[in-house]
């Protein structure tokens, strides 16, 4: 369990399979706000139907924001190789954005990550998400390509750390 200082009381803790619903949940209804749930559900997904074996058990890490026993946040890392993790499923429920949790995952996933050995950051973003672009250019992530990407204009990003 981390502990993690927001304007909400939020407990930022490891994923548990009981969180599966509200994770697939929150998932979806993020993509939804942003117009970035274009293409549905489909083998992109596949992560989230075994978490601890694609994050977990595989060197990387899938963290839960929960605020009173709700699933509000949550983000993870997974290896791409030794030196490498990517930054993945960063989501927070559409009522609680602007609130700074965003941040204190972010955050969290990075101390994480060089605890865990890595020396570098990927992700990618579709342009529809725009808060997204926002904090991850704000905490040092570089534009390294863009293209498409299940239906949607996408950016990847990279950041040393």
């Amino acid at each position: 369990m981390y502990s993690v200082a927001t304007e909400l009381n939020v407990t930022i803790r490891g994923y548990k399979q009981t969180d599966f619903d509200e994770v697939w949940n929150l998932h979806e209804r993020a993509l939804k706000k942003t117009n970035a749930f274009v293409s549905g559900h489909g083998p992109w997904d596949e992560d989230l139907k075994n978490i601890p074996e694609v994050y977990d058990k595989a060197g990387g890490t899938f963290v839960i924001a929960e605020l009173e026993g709700k699933v509000i946040g949550m983000g993870a890392l997974k290896r791409i190789d030794a030196e490498t993790a990517e930054l993945k499923r960063m989501r927070v429920q559409p009522e609680y954005q602007g609130q700074g949790l965003g941040t204190k995952l972010l955050e969290l996933l990075e101390s994480r990550a060089k605890e865990l050995g890595y020396s570098r950051l990927i992700l990618d973003t579709s342009l529809q998400q725009q808060a997204a672009l926002h904090i991850y250019t704000k905490h040092g992530y570089k534009e390294y390509k863009r293209g498409e990407l299940g239906g949607l204009d996408t950016v990847w990003m990279k950041k040393d750390i």
